[in-house]
């Protein structure tokens, strides 16, 4: 569906913000829908997303819109740059003309990368969710920053709407940290019932071939795991497929525990 006006298109990116429970979600793909709604709300060169974990860079996402300046301008500043200022206190870095960053050397190898690709200005916002930072959303605009020492009001509106994109896709990021964490302990749980129901129909068999109690049957089953230094589930399985190891079960007796 196209969106017409700003609002239209800030709402649509918020819901793609929040669509993150699902099993085929792509975390590259995400930071690039999203880098591309910023950019195309706030009319800019490109954008990108740069996530950070322990202080290390986990993973990029940039827009669509002039994907090599926008990836080349988040890898180049490993020395410092906007994404990682703003990581680092976890508040906004307001428009910075580049050339004026670049004569006083604030970032001297992200500025001289930006000059080259005719970058005018760039600002930063911080992902960062219940006080945990995240990574930083950049964005690169072509014209120069307001030379004011406060922010114009076109420019307060540009952090005020890439900050709430950042604020939204905290949250789905970490939703979708959540869900992963309930799959995969659901999984391990499933795993751990349904061997469980396959010892005990093991079990079952087991005593049934050699005429003992349940416990005679399990105590042969552990054994013969211990002896072929083999998971039990495994063991149990076999017994149940009527595999030619797994049948001598049937003909043994038990010794100790």
């Amino acid at each position: 569906m196209h969106h017409s006006s700003r609002e239209g298109r800030l709402g649509a990116a918020l819901v793609e913000a929040a669509d993150t429970l699902s099993e085929t979600f792509d975390t590259v793909t995400y930071l690039r829908r999203l880098s591309d709604h910023c950019v195309a709300l706030l009319d800019a060169s490109a954008a990108g997303i740069m996530l950070i974990e322990s202080g290390e860079t986990v993973s990029f996402g940039v827009s669509s819109r002039r994907q090599e300046l926008a990836l080349e301008l988040l890898e180049v500043q490993h020395h410092g740059g906007p994404c990682l200022e703003s990581y680092g206190s976890g508040e906004p870095v307001p428009p910075v003309a580049i050339r004026a960053a670049h004569a006083s050397s604030r970032w001297p190898d992200f500025t001289e990368r930006a000059l080259r690709y005719d970058i005018g200005s760039t600002f930063a916002v911080p992902l960062r969710r219940n006080g945990t930072p995240l990574g930083a959303l950049n964005v690169f605009a072509p014209g120069p920053a307001h030379p004011s020492p406060s922010p114009s009001p076109a420019d307060e509106t540009g952090l005020l709407l890439a900050q709430t994109l950042a604020d939204a896709a905290a949250l789905g990021l970490a939703n979708h940290r959540v869900f992963t964490q309930y799959r995969t302990l659901t999984g391990q749980l499933q795993e751990a019932l349904s061997s469980r129901v396959r010892i005990e129909q093991a079990k079952g068999m087991l005593a049934e071939r050699r005429r003992t109690g349940m416990d005679e049957a399990f105590i042969a089953l552990r054994q013969y795991a211990r002896s072929h230094r083999l998971p039990i589930d495994e063991v149990a399985t076999d017994v149940i497929a009527g595999t030619e190891d797994a049948s001598e079960l049937g003909r043994e007796r038990p010794g100790p525990a």
